[in-house]
């Protein structure tokens, strides 16, 4: 890699247990040392300076109302739930609009009843392993693709739970040429009817965090790490 390319990884954890899926974040918890229901950014520079910023993340209704379906591999004809129990979590979306206008460092926490990202951010225009293609239109700024698939997904264990199995772990690379250009300071995870690339299938938000703006540019590659906690 080359010398002047910075790396920013931002660990992203979702949390589905005793506090309802995990929508909030108690001070008692964050002084635990388990940022439980946040997003911690880490920049590593190339001198191996780090920094560090926590923020809260959410699991919206329509993702809650998909789970729901998935779990019990049944469709809820009484809901009005535009994901279907056939769809899978694969996809990755990133934006610009997680922030108040005014100052791109104060971020605007998500809201559950939220069904996308608030401004989406083109991710690639050639690379066919990433999805939902647009020409430029209302909500599509840029022509090119608007979803990027996962690196990896793993299961881990919990060391607070007996060593459960009970975490999953979602990687994601957003490389040096992707999403130029973007001060992002939003990001969520999608669900679809397939993983596979250059598809233009509907997408559906399933969370979604916020945090303060980062430059995107050529020079820099972002890792998100998301852990969903059963």
């Amino acid at each position: 890699m080359d010398e002047k390319v910075k790396t920013v990884e931002l660990e992203i954890k979702d949390f589905y247990g005793d506090n309802c899926l995990g929508d909030s974040i108690n001070s008692k918890q964050a002084s635990n040392g388990k940022p439980e229901g946040y997003v911690e950014i880490y920049e590593w520079m190339k001198d191996g300076e780090k920094k560090l910023i926590g923020k809260q993340n959410l699991v919206l209704y329509i993702g809650r109302e998909w789970l729901t379906q998935r779990i019990v591999d049944q469709n809820n004809t009484d809901g009005d739930a535009p994901s279907s129990k056939d769809e899978i979590l694969a996809w990755f979306g990133l934006g610009d609009g997680g922030v108040d206008p005014a100052d791109p460092f104060v971020p605007v926490a998500p809201v559950v009843t939220e069904t996308d990202l608030n401004s989406r951010a083109m991710i690639n225009t050639t690379d066919s392993s990433n999805a939902d293609y647009h020409a430029i239109a209302a909500g599509y700024p840029e022509e090119g693709y608007y979803k990027a698939p996962f690196d990896s997904v793993a299961f881990e264990q919990d060391a607070l739970n007996s060593n459960a199995w009970l975490v999953l772990k979602i990687t994601i690379t957003i490389g040096v040429n992707d999403a130029n250009g973007y001060q992002l300071s939003e990001a969520g995870l999608f669900t679809s009817e397939s993983p596979g690339g250059m598809g233009s299938y509907p997408f559906h938000i399933f969370s979604r965090v916020t945090f303060p703006s980062i430059v995107k540019t050529s020079d820099r590659r972002l890792i998100f790490v998301w852990y969903l906690y059963t």
